[in-house]
């Protein structure tokens, strides 16, 4: 089959890289165009622009697909499936229905849960036990298409968004290979989303990152941890040069009691609106992470102390 592949992340580096692994013909790689970046405003290529070029694939990086030219360099490829894995362009309909078996995206949730922007992060901000990945054959409206094959994660109480992403990535990797290898031998098959259970993943907004203390410890762990690495739950505090923001990446909950967003011992467990949370690993701005022992031993912060 020819293949078109369109992708900008890392989350979509494992899938193509096992898409030329296993012998399939890619006919062209599309990703979003390069941005400048740093002070001398210098071009940086998508991480799939990258890897495209260094297994030698054409790549094509339209701003949009709102012109007739871009639609048809895109129908001249003659691809039979378009592989679609975090690409970042909404496709018109004319680009959907142009491969002879329309265009497969790959989905980090079990749909229809969590359908959007940011699947893996709202799935454990709100605590789920298990997501997972997903086939589907595109539609026009947001995740709504029929799913093919299903791959379902635990989530584990300590696990980070940054490690289920590369988890759900491997795994979505592979499972394309097996679509793919159906839809040649005309077995794969797609069942339609059901009605019930959906809800909207939409894009984390700024002031969720901020860490509301007066909140349950659990809640506040899980939100922690669906947002670490990027963009990271942060607080403020008064480390002796007025109000700094520190990330934390790591959390567990404990069991000690105290007031809501005050420092409750030397290990750097603070106060929450319902037991209280032991910070395990944090960030100051501009600097690499390290753990609590690793940032008390060179900033104190002493019992009592209030975060914001």
């Amino acid at each position: 089959m020819r293949i078109v592949f369109m992708g900008t992340p890392d989350f979509a580096c494992p899938t193509l890289r096992a898409l030329v692994d296993h012998g399939f013909e890619i006919v062209a790689v599309y990703s979003r165009a390069p941005k400048p970046y740093g002070r001398g405003m210098r071009q940086r290529m998508s991480p799939v622009h990258r890897l495209a070029a260094d297994l030698g694939l054409a790549v094509i990086t339209p701003l949009n697909f709102r012109s007739d030219d871009a639609v048809t360099m895109f129908r001249a490829l003659a691809a039979d499936v378009a592989v679609v894995v975090a690409y970042g362009l909404i496709l018109p309909q004319a680009v959907l229905a142009a491969p002879r078996h329309g265009c497969l995206n790959l989905h980090g949730s079990l749909l229809p849960r969590w359908r959007g922007a940011a699947p893996i992060q709202r799935s454990l901000m709100a605590g789920d036990p298990e997501t997972g990945i997903v086939v589907m054959r595109m539609e026009l409206s947001l995740d709504t298409g029929p799913v093919a094959m299903i791959d379902k994660v635990a989530i584990p109480d300590e696990m980070t968004a940054g490690e289920l992403h590369d988890e759900l990535a491997s795994r979505g990797a592979t499972l394309m290979v097996r679509a793919l290898r159906a839809l040649e031998a005309g077995t794969l098959a797609f069942t339609a989303q059901s009605s019930e259970g959906v809800v909207y993943a939409a894009k984390i907004a700024n002031e969720e990152c901020r860490i509301r203390w007066d909140a349950a410890a659990p809640v506040v762990h899980n939100q922690i941890r669906g947002l670490s690495p990027v963009p990271g739950a942060f607080f403020e505090a008064d480390l002796g040069r007025g109000l700094e923001r520190i990330k934390v990446l790591r959390s567990a909950v404990a069991d000690i009691g105290g007031p809501p967003g005050e420092i409750l011992d030397d290990r750097l467990t603070v106060g929450c609106g319902e037991r209280s949370l032991r910070i395990i690993e944090m960030q100051r701005a501009g600097k690499i992470a390290m753990t609590a022992t690793e940032f008390l031993r060179g900033t104190p912060i002493a019992v009592g102390t209030k975060l914001y």
